[in-house]
């Protein structure tokens, strides 16, 4: 069986053939894009952007969104491609990430938007996410995902079960969505080139890259261990590019008023939110909590979790992947019989087990899958809230785990508990304030104020675009996080 998939693979990509090769205005260069004409862009982008605003949601803010669509624009006025019709959002996620779609969709986070410091750096993030379109990096990357997808579709139907396809559609997203280093160079190169034309500084992508740099390494520090935050997961952060793009910056002449909007940046994203809200839930070091509906768990140590609308996605080394979500139904069942009958459709691979977490009934089950060409066992969990909510847990674990591993993914299926009362209080929202520095300000005693139990003065430094040594400056606006 597995040889006809691969002889049906290869004859889509020998059909499209050299003919889908053209040279694109944007870079000069000759490139392979068979999967995907530009008139076809559109229609995909449209589709995914709707699943994009659902997975997230946009920020609710309405001059936080303008001001980043007036800046899209004015990037996207100077690009090569004239066929496409630029769209910017915010969406509502607290991980510092960009992206782009087919089709010109850009999407910024709130998060990435607390880390920039300048209207010029956000320029810059808009700018390399717009290259990412002019150079088609989306076809190219979308050919290499229906690949993926064909295979993830094809073993879904063999394993005859949705579930397990939609687990491993989760693994192939996350495993499609890098770029090469060849195409995040190119990206940043012309997004430098759209920087100067729209009279910013073409320095401020080195200096967000920089930023980017040291919010990883903190992320480090923070974890105890090498981690890769969500912007360099889709954006590798290779060790030349903040050398790449200074040098790049530096072949434009000089401008006069270059703009960096320092100042009005900071106007506009004062009182933004920061960080997981109660509403959506917490992150707090390696637990999800979610104040609202009352529940918390623990993902093992290294994970990355990421609070989607509808779910928690926790990623770590190997493919292993845990999604996480509540599925309420109309009818009174066991957790075994919802598994069987409602999950499974009825079409159950491994023996259902009956088993109990923290006082609530639930059930699990295990069987055999794939995520991105490696094989895994697929667990399930269905854990009894109440009235017809059961919370689910799927876990795609890599055949090459250890038994620390499954040991750490059995502890996060046990954590799963009900919030107290006291844990419901102390989780507060927090936003970003915007204050201007008096005489007597310093980095130590404006550090001192962030919220955080660790690294406050490194936070402080980061959130704020400071070097180590850079010292606070009377009458100059600073970023602080408040409760």
């Amino acid at each position: 069986m597995r040889f006809h998939v691969i002889v049906f693979v290869g004859l889509i990509l020998s059909a499209v053939g050299l003919s889908a090769c053209s040279t694109n205005p944007a870079t000069g260069r000759s490139q392979f894009t068979g999967l995907m004409s530009p008139s076809a862009e559109q229609s995909i982008g449209a589709e995914e952007h709707q699943k994009i605003i659902k997975q997230m949601g946009l920020y609710q803010n309405d001059a936080v969104q303008n001001y980043v669509r007036g800046v899209g624009q004015k990037i996207a006025a100077n690009t090569e491609r004239a066929d496409v019709t630029y769209q910017f959002f915010v969406v509502d996620d607290d991980m510092v990430n960009a992206f782009a779609l087919p089709g010109g969709y850009v999407y910024v986070t709130r998060g990435l938007l607390a880390l920039v410091n300048s209207e010029a750096q956000l320029a810059a993030v808009i700018g390399h996410e717009i290259a990412h379109v002019t150079g088609r990096h989306s076809a190219e990357r979308y050919s290499r995902g229906v690949v993926t997808g064909l295979g993830v579709s094809i073993l879904g139907a063999a394993l005859e079960n949705s579930t397990a396809s939609q687990v491993l559609n989760t693994g192939a997203d996350l495993w499609t969505r890098s770029y090469s280093r060849g195409q995040e160079s190119e990206a940043d190169v012309l997004g430098i080139r759209y920087l100067h034309q729209a009279g910013y500084d073409p320095f401020a992508m080195a200096e967000f890259l920089t930023s980017m740099g040291r919010h990883s390494e903190l992320i480090s520090q923070l974890s105890g261990k090498p981690e890769t935050p969500a912007f360099f997961s889709t954006h590798p952060n290779t060790g030349n590019r903040v050398v790449l793009a200074t040098q790049t910056a530096g072949t434009y002449a000089s401008q006069p008023n270059v703009r960096i909007g320092r100042e009005t940046y900071l106007r506009v994203i004062d009182g933004i939110a920061y960080g997981s809200g109660s509403k959506e839930g917490v992150i707090k070091g390696q637990s999800f909590l979610h104040p609202q509906i009352g529940f918390k768990f623990t993902a093992p140590k290294g994970f990355e979790l990421i609070n989607k609308t509808n779910e928690v996605i926790a990623r770590g080394p190997d493919g292993a992947v845990i999604v996480f979500d509540f599925n309420k139904v109309q009818q009174a069942l066991s957790p075994a019989a919802y598994m069987a009958n409602i999950w499974m459709g009825g079409e159950v691979k491994g023996q259902v087990e009956n088993i109990t977490i923290n006082g609530m009934r639930a059930a699990t089950t295990a069987f055999p899958g794939n995520v991105g060409g490696a094989p895994v066992s697929i667990r399930l969990i269905a854990i009894e809230w109440a009235d017809g909510n059961f919370a689910r847990f799927q876990i795609a674990i890599p055949q090459s785990a250890s038994a620390e591993l499954v040991d750490d993914f059995k502890r996060t299926t046990y954590s799963f508990a009900r919030l107290s009362a006291a844990e419901k209080r102390s989780i507060v929202d927090q936003s970003v304030k915007v204050i201007t520095a008096s005489a007597k300000d310093s980095v130590a005693s404006l550090s001192s104020q962030l919220p955080f139990k660790d690294y406050k003065k490194e936070r402080f430094l980061i959130l704020n675009g400071m070097e180590a040594n850079d010292e606070v400056k009377a009458g100059q606006r600073y970023k602080l996080i408040v409760n």
